[in-house]
């Protein structure tokens, strides 16, 4: 039984990239011109908008196709944006509805909830001259790198390095890289326990500075 279920849904699967491939083709016809980002936004904003199992299947067979080394075994949720083509989403990845996620690699088997925020690095802005509008001086995205296993609670916001098996409590605002396992909580977050040895963990400390 597992195994003809496994087969009717790669079935569905490959029938979707079917579909969604002459999308990919407009999409990708009009990513010339340097402004590939800016077509990916576009693309990503309407595909977010179609709702249920249909709209999850679409957009996983879009970012299977747009995205290097994406699986389309994947889950994005309703209205949940992508912001940067170089972006990774491994196998079983889900990622829940009103998401925003920025330029990154999610590990296999990680669980986004609803309205987490996965910021490009935490140097997107910089502010050091108070003379020049923050818009005029520049910054510099990253890729930020979540790892497999990971849990990140609704309306968290992420700017670092996530090891895996992280678990990141709603609302949290993580600036500063985990380590396995580690359990973060807070704005800013911080480390409360390890879920290998229930001690408070010992994490890398890094510039919060955007």
């Amino acid at each position: 039984m597992m195994a003809l279920r496994s087969t009717i849904k790669r079935t569905i699967k490959n029938l979707f990239l079917v579909l969604v491939l002459p999308l990919f083709c407009v999409y990708w016809l009009l990513s010339w011109g340097g402004r590939s980002d800016g077509t990916f936004q576009s693309f990503s904003q309407f595909l977010s908008l179609f709702p249920g199992k249909t709209g999850s299947y679409i957009r996983a067979a879009f970012y299977r196709l747009a995205c290097a080394d994406t699986s389309d075994d994947i889950s994005v949720g309703f209205l949940t944006i992508f912001s940067h083509r170089n972006t990774t989403i491994r196998r079983g990845v889900y990622i829940g509805p009103q998401c925003n996620i920025g330029m990154c690699e999610i590990g296999e088997d990680t669980l986004l909830g609803s309205g987490v925020h996965i910021l490009s690095g935490n140097k997107q802005h910089r502010f050091s001259d108070p003379d020049t509008p923050i818009q005029e001086q520049g910054g510099a995205f990253q890729k930020v790198r979540i790892g497999r296993d990971c849990w990140l609670g609704n309306n968290a916001t992420v700017l670092t390095d996530l090891a895996d098996k992280t678990l990141i409590a709603a609302g949290s605002v993580v600036t500063r890289p985990s380590a396995c396992g580690d359990i973060f909580a807070g704005n800013p977050a911080k480390p409360l326990k390890n879920r290998f040895n229930l001690q408070t963990p010992q994490t890398p400390v890094t510039s919060n500075d955007q």
